[in-house]
């Protein structure tokens, strides 16, 4: 059950449905009926949605912009699911408004989700299918972007770090939605009662599932030494979020690096709150945001 509310500012928009927003949602016992309940999803293909199976045996959602003949901009898109489940279904609407608004194509990846396939293999998914988009004939690789929301985000990150490490694919932007990107951000001192959906202890069980044996000060995007050289970036996240002070610390260091960053932070929204409540005018700004900094990332590169 959700916790009293009645202290707790939420945006005005928001007050109403946080009542009914569970604080955590994900762990070991929910987990794998979300996960089912996600695949059931990703069956349902909308008009306009094209499901392929790479070479590599990554499967990803294309979404196609109408009218537009010649090479032009793309964005990668990665699902949320605290890298445990989630599917790029889940945002089918999402990534036909960036298709629709940007005139860009874009592709949602299925990543392969932990514990079953731990880091470094849906990072890897991600990259696999960052090469196939950029070598798209209807795509203009100078004009490439990469965006995800919470775990989505947080490979978003990686992904911005690994790309800029191999060095073959140049990227235009990162979008980075309330991005998951600290495996600290576990403890009690980390809760808040306005929390929905993510909680400290979600965080904890999504990241040991994710990083398995893996070296953390590899895998985890907040802890690389070294920011220096990634694509501009736009983060956004909410007061009441658990990733709240991750991410700004993350802004922060990346602009220490020389990385120009946009930032917006949404005073009384909690994580996830523009999926929940998608047609309140904070959660379109929010996306509008974002829409305004690929815009200008794609012309910048014309």
């Amino acid at each position: 059950m959700p916790s009293p509310v009645a202290d707790v500012m939420y945006h005005p928009d928001l007050a109403r449905i946080a009542r009914f927003i569970p604080r955590g949602l994900v762990g070991p016992k929910t987990a794998p009926v979300m996960r089912y309940l996600s695949r059931r999803m990703g069956r349902s293909v909308p008009d306009g949605v094209e499901v392929l199976t790479l070479s590599s045996g990554v499967t990803l959602r294309l979404h196609r912009p109408r009218g537009v003949a010649k090479p032009g901009p793309a964005l990668l898109w990665m699902h949320g699911g605290g890298y445990v489940l989630g599917s790029p279904a889940q945002d089918d609407k999402l990534c036909r408004r960036y298709a629709g608004e940007l005139g860009a194509t874009v592709a949602a990846v299925q990543y392969r989700l932990a514990p079953q396939n731990p880091y470094p293999a849906g990072l890897e998914d991600c990259y696999a299918a960052l090469t196939w988009l950029a070598q798209l004939p209807t795509v203009d690789p100078s004009r490439l972007a990469i965006g995800g929301a919470s775990a989505g985000g947080g490979m978003a990150a990686a992904l911005a770090l690994l790309a800029r490490d191999r060095g073959e694919v140049p990227l235009a932007a990162q979008v980075l939605v309330y991005p998951m990107l600290d495996d600290r951000t576990v403890g009690p001192e980390f809760d808040d009662p306005g929390h929905r959906l993510w909680t400290q202890g979600s965080n904890g069980f999504g990241w040991r599932a994710y990083l398995g044996g893996a070296d953390p000060e590899v895998a985890v995007p907040a802890r690389n030494p070294d920011l220096s050289g990634l694509a501009p970036a736009w983060i956004g996240v909410g007061t009441h979020d658990l990733f709240h002070d991750e991410d700004l610390a993350y802004a922060q260091r990346l602009r220490e690096a020389g990385v120009p960053v946009e930032v917006e932070v949404v005073a009384g929204a909690f994580h996830g709150f523009d999926a929940i409540a998608p047609k309140t005018a904070v959660s379109q700004d929010f996306i509008g945001s974002q829409i305004a900094t690929l815009r200008r990332a794609f012309t910048a590169a014309t």
